[in-house]
């Protein structure tokens, strides 16, 4: 949509193939998209630049993060649309002024997953999912310079700091540094706590180490540290709620309990 130029997307082997419904709403979108933007559209979406809607795309973000931690398939659904709103918005933008479109964006997209996926669309092959995310690292290398940078390069600093150390692991990962095994990475977050004293001269140090850890160690279980996180602090969130009324059950004042108590109302206030 861009000019005549040739695909240069890979072909992809045969599978199933989509009814002619598949995809139509997304064009329906792409040109609701071109007439709110366009004249006699609408003046708040025609003053939108990428600048304005950078906000409004990590607010959708969050929201969509909440929507998969609460289980809601509905709201995940609608909460992907507000997603997806904003790449089409970013992209019919940029189409104004000629630079590319939303094919553009598909296009490199489906470039990028096959290049990606050499144990699906060629004859590489993988013992699982581990060395799938491993492979990923060392093709999205190939597809930079082609040699190695450092392990932060490209990664957003305002990533959340459990997910940028993911993403960091994983990177090196795919350059050859990981644990080999789930039980290692977990010894080694046991000594980085055993390791923690509260007569410490650098507490911030040694707790950043374990954090760090926690973070391998989620990895090679299969979890995502920042939801583990996030779905743990709701669930604290939810206990405490409850703990004003526990204690009045008791007659007990929070201010004063001991520390056992306290212990005791929280697992009371997990269980109910």
């Amino acid at each position: 949509m861009t000019g005549d130029r040739p695909d240069p997307t890979p072909h992809v082997p045969a599978g199933p193939v989509p009814s002619s419904e598949e995809g139509r709403r997304l064009l329906d979108l792409v040109k609701v998209m071109a007439r709110l933007r366009g004249p006699g559209g609408c003046p708040w979406d025609r003053e939108q630049t990428h600048q304005t809607l950078a906000h409004p795309l990590l607010e959708e973000t969050h929201e969509l993060l909440e929507a998969i931690d609460s289980g809601d398939s509905d709201a995940i659904r609608d909460e992907l649309g507000d997603l997806l709103l904003q790449v089409v918005f970013h992209a019919e933008m940029a189409s104004e002024d000629g630079r590319w479109d939303v094919d553009d964006v598909a296009r490199r997209l489906t470039e990028k997953l096959i290049h990606r996926h050499p144990h699906v669309f060629a004859d590489v092959e993988v013992s699982g999912a581990e060395e799938v995310l491993t492979n990923w690292e060392k093709l999205k290398a190939e597809e930079g310079s082609g040699s190695r940078r450092g392990v932060e390069d490209g990664i957003p600093a305002t990533l959340p700091a459990l997910a940028r150390a993911d993403k960091v692991q994983r990177r090196a990962a795919g350059w050859g540094v990981e644990w080999p095994s789930s039980e290692a990475a977990v010894a080694a977050l046991r000594e980085e706590v055993g390791a923690l004293s509260p007569a410490s001269d650098d507490a911030e140090r040694e707790i950043g180490e374990v954090l760090f850890a926690t973070v391998a160690a989620a990895r090679k279980l299969g979890v995502d540290a920042e939801s583990a996180l996030r779905r743990t602090t709701r669930g604290f969130a939810e206990r405490y709620e409850r703990l004003p009324a526990l204690a009045q059950e008791r007659d007990l004042a929070l201010e004063s309990v001991t520390e056992d108590e306290v212990r005791e109302l929280f697992r009371e206030a997990r269980d109910r």
